[in-house]
């Protein structure tokens, strides 16, 4: 298999950033690191980790060197070196995922040897080695990712929506791999051929150098890499939660950080719709702004290093509720049981009655707008429907690269449904046009989405224009159909909670106790729900991560009572 060229090692970086990457330990940290873990002698060429590795120890080098190592081929690459002081590991430390790269001793000495466990201990009762584990983990991999140094080769086309989707999986969780597009990349047949595929398998991923998938579903590539390998589904959990939106994390980070055994299930990627934000500038403590992304990417790492475990790729298919503990029905997997759960599934933009909608999913229709689906329409025109804050945040980051934006607006205006910064940027800014009274009608093209038409609500007239790409941001349908009205739902399927809940509702489901629903409560007892799937919830990501919070003071008091 064909490598990408030779990169120059990890630490050939500024020496600022080199420093956050690769530090140097005082002798007081090592001793408080020591305490935690074993001292052990190495050899040379003794391998310490191997790609692929299930379980991946964390080491410092107490004396000699170690090397971390890309293997590529047939030969080692050197990523990185260890010297005294420094240590290996990157975010493979918070997720138990296994290793991308080979650790082995390059020059003799001793080490200081734990295993995941002990790290995460560490990092949960010592702030100083918190805060430079933490950040040395996510800035290697953020580098890795970078460098496109990994154990996944994606070969597609920016014109398949499958090949979208496999990239936008991995970017979302964090795993690094090497893209080969087939429409650009001259040797891209030779490694098809080398691995017996055609171009209709597209896209194909190779994991590990060994395993070829083609147009893998999102939870074949989960499995592949061995995503939720070190979680035990089988467990009762003080908590499960499913969706790890901003809502769902916010949850995970305190229920985990207040001592509660927590488990998250998502059915994709970590961050819900917050996730494929371009850039939020309302979030408390961000004043320049941050991308969905980040945030949550953040929060994903925050949440992993209090303990909390997240199945990736595992959505949940039903509750059972009429008996406790609780138990989530979990797609291709057994029954997760639960003394007590959170429903964070959060919503899907409402998508409009157009016929052929489905076929150009992915392939000019768009749901989010990352840097990923910017690329897509360089110095093009497209089209962002809705007059909400997705939509407003969205078009402000096309206009950036995008010839032309049309907002699509039902209504009279944006005032009613959007920020006033994000009114302000869009009125200020020329190359974006807001079209109020307006709608799609008809989506048209082959493969790719080639033409648009929209009708003026006033007038009635139609106009057809050659745009090839629609971002969708009207609405919100809630994500509570794999509930099967175990819990209540008001009239648009969003769940009821607290005082929104009748003493009809109450007694439909049985409510056993004398008390009343908590705050946040469903209609069952311990079963809470937050964010976006919450009927009369206020559609802010701080809204959501507060929603998050509150509920975990709710949890404490069911699972004590």
């Amino acid at each position: 298999m064909s490598a990408p060229d030779p990169q120059p090692p990890l630490g050939a970086t500024a020496s600022s950033r080199t420093d956050h990457l690769f530090p140097t330990l005082t002798p007081a940290q090592i001793t408080r690191i020591a305490a935690h873990g074993r001292r052990r002698a190495v050899a040379r060429g003794e391998v310490l980790v191997e790609v692929g590795a299930k379980v991946v120890p964390f080491f410092v080098v107490v004396s000699g060197e170690i090397q971390v190592l890309r293997a590529s081929g047939g030969t080692d690459t050197v990523i990185v070196a260890h010297r005294p002081g420094q240590f290996s590991g990157e975010a493979t430390m918070l997720t138990g995922r296994r290793s991308l790269a080979r650790v082995r001793v390059s020059e003799p000495g001793e080490v200081i040897e734990l295993n995941r466990e002990q790290v995460l201990a560490l990092v949960q009762t010592d702030a100083e080695l918190s805060e430079i584990l933490m950040r040395a983990f996510i800035l290697r991999r953020l580098e890795l990712i970078a460098r496109e140094v990994g154990d996944v080769v994606v070969i597609g086309s920016m014109h398949c929506a499958a090949t979208l989707r496999v990239k936008e999986f991995l970017i979302r969780n964090g795993h690094p791999f090497h893209y080969i597009d087939l429409d650009r990349d001259p040797d891209a047949q030779t490694l098809l051929d080398q691995f017996h595929v055609s171009a209709a398998d597209v896209p194909v991923l190779i994991c590990r150098g060994e395993a070829v998938l083609r147009n893998p579903s999102n939870q074949q590539i989960a499995e592949c890499l061995g995503f939720n390998d070190a979680i035990d589904q089988t467990h009762v959990s003080d908590l499960v939660i499913v969706g790890a939106g901003p809502a769902g994390l916010a949850a995970a980070v305190y229920g985990a950080s207040e001592g509660l055994d927590v488990l998250v299930l998502e059915s994709s990627s970590p961050g819900g719709q917050a996730g494929s934000s371009s850039r939020i500038e309302n979030y408390l403590g961000f004043p320049t702004g941050i991308s969905g992304l980040e945030l949550t990417g953040r929060a994903y790492a925050q949440a992993q290093k209090f303990g909390a475990h997240i199945l990736i790729a595992k959505g949940a298919t039903g509750l059972a509720c009429d008996r406790q503990p609780y138990a989530v029905h979990v797609d291709g997997g057994p029954r997760v049981p639960a003394r007590a759960v959170i429903i964070a599934t959060g919503a899907e933009y409402r998508k409009p009655a157009l016929e052929n909608l489905s076929r150009f999913e992915g392939a000019g229709v768009y749901y989010g707008a990352t840097p990923m689906e910017a690329q897509l329409c360089v110095s093009e025109e497209v089209i962002v429907v809705g007059g909400g804050n997705s939509a407003g945040q969205a078009a402000v980051f096309l206009a950036q690269t995008a010839k032309r934006v049309h907002m699509l607006v039902r209504g009279d205006g944006l005032a009613d449904t959007m920020s006033r910064y994000l009114i302000r940027r869009i009125e200020e800014n020329p190359a974006i046009v807001v079209r109020t009274h307006v709608e799609i009608v008809a989506l048209e093209g082959d493969r790719q989405l080639q033409r648009v038409r929209w009708r003026d609500n006033r007038t009635g007239s139609v106009e057809t224009n050659d745009i090839g790409h629609v971002f969708m941001m009207t609405g919100a349908v809630p994500n509570t159909g794999w509930l099967e009205r175990c819990v209540a739902l008001d009239d648009n399927g969003f769940i009821k909670t607290g005082p929104e809940l009748s003493q009809d509702d109450l007694a439909a489901a049985g409510w056993p106790l004398t008390r009343p629903p908590y705050l946040l409560e469903t209609s069952r007892p311990g079963v809470f729900a937050v964010g976006d799937v919450r009927g009369g919830n206020i559609k802010r990501v701080a809204a959501a991560v507060g929603e998050g919070s509150i509920a975990i003071a709710f949890v404490h008091q069911v699972l004590h009572q």
